[in-house]
């Protein structure tokens, strides 16, 4: 009798771990991991003289994206005025090589009217193709007025644009834009050109103000 009963109360405990262990089991295999893919941002701040009463400023919201960023991730800096050229690439957690770059980098020169954003798009599409090609998440961000000043040939050229970043995107399809900094102007200048091609949620536009909530938004299309 007493076997028994301890085989029936032995049998119940296998039977309640066993639903137990499905449910867990159920429950468990419904719960989502997320697939981390590192990002390459890739940033163009404008150091021409137009910009230089907003430099400062711009400087700390630069830094202020790369920590909010991943220690895997990569970020390159490309200063732009009456040229454009690479100053930093590195990890995001560099604070003190990204400040240095830029202070030595992006100090005010009275010859420098122009800017040459069109040439800093250009080198921004190809570094976020090749880092796409290395399996990371490509975004450019652009920091400045987009004052097209001096030499025509290195400005934007709106017309060809949406194009442009189009082909980038056939291979690059994840690609996220952010611009910073512009009068609304000239942002909605930007909306109105590459919405088309990038999608709202890919593309963020945002002047001083609200560039906080501009960064959250960022953050969220580079999938985290």
């Amino acid at each position: 009798m007493k076997l028994n009963k301890r085989l029936i109360t032995l049998g119940l405990i296998i039977l309640i771990f066993s639903v137990v262990g499905k449910f867990l089991w159920m429950g468990l295999s419904k719960i989502k991991i997320d697939d981390f893919h590192p990002a390459a941002v890739i940033f163009m701040i404008d150091s021409s003289a137009s910009n230089q009463k907003n430099l400062a400023e711009q400087k700390r919201t630069l830094r202020q994206i790369c920590n909010l960023l991943d220690p895997e991730d990569q970020v390159k800096i490309l200063r732009v005025s009456e040229d454009a050229y690479l100053i930093y690439e590195g990890g995001p957690m560099n604070g003190s090589g990204i400040t240095k770059a830029m202070d030595a980098f992006t100090k005010y020169d009275k010859t420098d009217y122009g800017t040459a954003y069109g040439i800093g798009l250009k080198k921004a599409m190809g570094h976020a193709l090749t880092m796409k090609k290395n399996g990371y998440i490509p975004a450019v961000v652009v920091i400045g007025d987009l004052e097209n000043e001096g030499a025509i040939e290195k400005q934007i050229n709106w017309n060809t644009l949406p194009k442009n970043i189009s082909n980038v995107k056939q291979y690059a399809p994840d690609l996220a834009m952010m611009f910073l900094g512009a009068h609304p102007e000239k942002l909605d200048q930007v909306k109105e050109t590459l919405t088309p091609v990038l999608g709202e949620n890919k593309l963020i536009v945002s002047p001083e103000q609200n560039t906080d909530k501009a960064i959250r938004r960022f953050i969220h299309a580079l999938g985290r």
